[in-house]
């Protein structure tokens, strides 16, 4: 069997980590490659929009109800141009650890020899990355993903949330763990913004896997339950994921990037607010009569 390229994509709740992940799926897929794309999060709306907007049962609620007996067709779905779609679940409300279901899943599909039976050509693991769990570290701490990427905006909470990935991967680079390969710089609409993320990726070592801009195309497409690239595949906004996900996929950059302490952190966000400030008020100088 042909080696997997097995990438796992993380980013804080709320950034687009999933809306990313699902079109860089199906543009994969869109260009013909075999595509598997694994939902990591307690939420289990990873594939969604590869679904037309319905739920899939998740691994661990199979489990849970099945008691054990359950078959691989209960767990994996086609979705957009014949993407295996699978959502690991969580545990049931105020019970476990919410990072376990990653660790079940993954167990399970390779007791069933899913990878063998589906051959993808790519897996995908969209995994919440703002929760410091052993289950989400897991892709990265067990070498699961042969590369890994964040998703993440200018705001400091999802830079704070990338920083946090990054002494992960530093940590378990160490034992054989995954290493990192790029900052997916989404939500993009000024450049200011810009010059943000590629300084934060200077002070840590990093890269920009690729800019996506915010685009009104990504919210009409997923309010119908759909992929940029399936609602709309020749607007400007699916050709930049179409971009990014041949980038991604040929991408053979891996590297261990140099995470900013807390107090640095601070720091270097302290001292952009104060560069922002400057050129608000050169703007609005600018606009003075």
């Amino acid at each position: 069997m042909t080696k997997i390229k097995e990438i796992a994509i993380y980013g804080k709740g709320g950034i687009g980590k999933s809306t990313t992940t699902s079109n860089i799926s199906a543009a994969l897929s869109y260009e013909g490659y075999n595509v598997m794309q694994i939902g990591c999060d307690p939420k289990s709306d990873s594939t969604n929009t590869l679904t037309g907007g319905k739920s899939i049962p998740t691994v661990l609620e199979s489990l849970r109800k099945g008691r054990g007996a359950v078959e691989v067709e209960d767990v994996i779905f086609e979705g957009y141009n014949g993407i295996h779609c699978i959502e690991a679940g969580g545990p049931e409300p105020g019970v476990g650890c919410a990072g376990r279901g990653i660790i079940t899943a993954v167990e399970f599909l390779k007791q069933e020899n899913v990878f063998e039976e589906y051959a993808p050509d790519v897996v995908l693991y969209d995994v919440l990355g703002d929760v410091v769990c052993g289950g989400f570290a897991m892709p990265i701490r067990e070498g699961v993903a042969d590369q890994v990427y964040t998703v993440s905006s200018a705001d400091f909470m999802a830079i704070y949330a990338a920083n946090n990935l990054f002494k992960g991967i530093k940590k378990y680079s160490t034992g054989g763990g995954a290493l990192f390969s790029g900052v997916i710089a989404n939500s993009i609409s000024f450049s200011a913004q810009k010059d943000i993320l590629n300084d934060f990726t200077k002070q840590t070592e990093s890269t920009i896997a690729g800019f996506v801009p915010r685009s009104l195309a990504v919210t009409q497409a997923e309010l119908s339950g759909k992929t940029t690239i399936e609602a709309d595949p020749d607007s400007e906004q699916a050709e930049v994921y179409k971009k990014l996900a041949n980038d991604i996929y040929k991408n053979k950059v891996e590297y261990v990037p140099s995470p900013l302490e807390s107090d640095e952190l601070k720091d270097w966000a302290a001292s952009w607010s104060d560069k922002l400030i400057e050129m608000k008020k050169q703007e609005e100088g600018d606009f003075k009569i």
